[in-house]
């Protein structure tokens, strides 16, 4: 395909990715999504992740060809393209693209300002920085999966959005974008060291001062948000399914107990002696009438109550549907480039990159004319 049409703040800014599986090509996506030419090297074969390619959201907007960095000429491949790069993003472990000839030095001695992202779980040093792992591992020592859930229970596990794509893709944009405006500024790049447990305990910043201030108990289910409040939780209704609530502030509290009709708690909200009490009343009325008729009740209010939906019911939300907070693309819905710029908009301008399939507009872009003498294009690998 050619090259799409500049969109976004990030337009002009070349970003190489590496490929791997979870966080780095989330955090790729992102820069794509913010107008930013990203080039995928992935490697014969794909990267063994369980889904063909064409579904492979987290590759939209992007470009691929595809290297391999163990055949003779494939490290200088990729060194060329990081000549021409302002960017580039790995997630080997510690030590492996030094060793396939494309670490932080060589890429330096070819471009000393392009920032030389790296995308791990344990970080490029400490004791278990040549470990295997995988997001539940690095939340778990941080102390956030243990926040998680009821306290009779084992740890609920967030998906892998808590480690991989919050402590670990966001903190790495961060950082690589940061580092690109320093780089802008003095002509000198450098690496980011972007670990999961490093942003994952950043993201309880808060919870840890409230800890040492004596209001946060350290044990799931016994505080003001992690569902140990019973006008912070969610609760089943009669069909089944669920409501959030979050009625932290008393005027939106005194609204909640007003529409739900157990106006008789009013004093409840401070006092932890009733939290037993008025859970139990809460969980009773919500199991009294069904999810579309609670939301009903609440529609239009101050309260701070919403229906728990599932994945595809997600974007018929009428409020989600009005923003177009999910778009359909090549047949696909999907979440829309998130946040919005009102000079700069964003859009979901491919679908996603298909193994090798840009290496000639790639070459000819980019001024690497070496790389056509690579692999053809591979569709729907798996």
């Amino acid at each position: 395909m050619a090259t799409t049409p500049g969109q976004g703040p990030l337009t002009g800014v070349r970003v190489v990715e590496l490929a791997g599986i979870g966080p780095g090509p989330f955090a790729a996506m992102l820069l794509a999504d913010l107008g930013a030419d990203v080039v995928r090297v992935d490697r014969p074969g794909g990267t063994g992740l369980a889904i063909n390619t064409e579904y492979d959201i987290t590759n939209r907007n992007k470009r691929s060809v595809i290297i391999d960095l163990k055949s003779p000429d494939g490290p200088a491949h990729v060194l060329g393209l990081a000549a021409g790069a302002d960017i580039l993003i790995e997630g080997y472990r510690p030590g492996v693209a030094e060793r396939l000839g494309v670490g932080p030095e060589a890429c330096h001695a070819r471009n000393p300002a392009l920032v030389y992202g790296r995308m791990t779980g344990w970080g490029q040093d400490g004791p278990l920085a040549e470990r295997a792992g995988h997001d539940i591992a690095y939340i778990a020592v941080t102390g956030t999966l243990g926040m998680i859930g009821n306290p009779d229970e084992p740890p609920a596990v967030p998906a892998n959005l808590v480690g991989d794509y919050a402590g670990g893709s966001l903190y790495l944009v961060v950082g690589v974008l940061a580092a690109l405006h320093h780089a802008r500024a003095t002509g000198a790049g450098q690496v980011v060291d972007a670990a999961i447990v490093d942003g994952t305990s950043h993201l309880s910043a808060m919870i840890h001062g409230m800890l040492a201030a004596g209001g946060w108990q350290d044990r799931r289910g016994a505080n003001l948000l992690d569902g140990g409040c019973p006008y912070y939780g969610t609760y089943e209704t009669a069909d089944g399914q669920y409501m959030a609530v979050g009625a932290l502030e008393p005027q939106f509290y005194d609204e909640f107990l007003r529409l739900l009709g157990v106006e008789d708690f009013a004093s409840a909200r401070k006092d932890f002696s009733r939290w037993g009490e008025l859970r139990d009343a809460v969980a009773a009325r919500f199991k009294s009438r069904t999810r579309d008729e609670w939301t009903a009740v609440f529609e239009g209010s101050d309260a701070c109550v919403a229906p728990v939906l599932s994945l595809r019911e997600a974007p018929r939300h009428p409020h989600l549907a009005a923003r177009g907070t999910f778009t359909d693309h090549g047949g696909i819905t999907q979440p829309a480039p998130a946040p919005r710029f009102s000079a700069t908009p964003t859009a979901v301008r491919t679908g996603p990159a298909q193994p090798g399939a840009d290496t000639a507009d790639v070459a000819r872009d980019w001024d690497v004319p070496d790389l056509v003498k690579h692999q053809e294009p591979t569709k729907g690998l798996e």
